[in-house]
């Protein structure tokens, strides 16, 4: 599901992925890197809080902030400085910490672990 999202995403957009410990989130992004031509291994960002790939046909900036207190903190860490950049695809794993400042048009996915290897992805672009 990651890979199909990233073949059609075009640079600017703002992924907020949802879902508890372990339902895959940073296996979405690994999908949607590969569909941006990101080679380098990706990892979770949950201890550095920001991994930026660079060299695919757009820059994926992919940030954790389940360890964020607040938004402020997401604003003292530069999140907001890589929102909305046209040659740029951010992804927020627990994206909705720091809801408000998120854009409307943000492309929220919620991915639930239905079982061992099954997961039910929701996807609601508002665009």
């Amino acid at each position: 599901a990651g890979f199909r999202l990233g073949e059609s995403l075009r640079g600017g957009e703002i992924l907020a992925l949802n879902g508890a410990l372990g339902a895959g989130k940073t296996v979405f992004v690994k999908g949607l890197a590969a569909a941006l031509g990101v080679t380098e291994p990706v990892l979770s960002p949950t201890f550095t809080l920001c991994h930026v790939y660079e060299g695919g046909r757009l820059v994926l900036c992919h940030f954790d902030c389940y360890r964020l207190r607040d938004e402020n903190e997401a604003l003292n860490i530069g999140v907001t400085d890589y929102l909305g950049q046209k040659d740029t695809v951010c992804v927020l794993e627990w994206g909705d910490r720091i809801a408000r400042l998120l854009p409307a048009d943000t492309i929220r996915v919620a991915i639930e672990r239905i079982g061992e290897t099954q997961r039910e992805i929701g996807i609601d672009t508002k665009q």
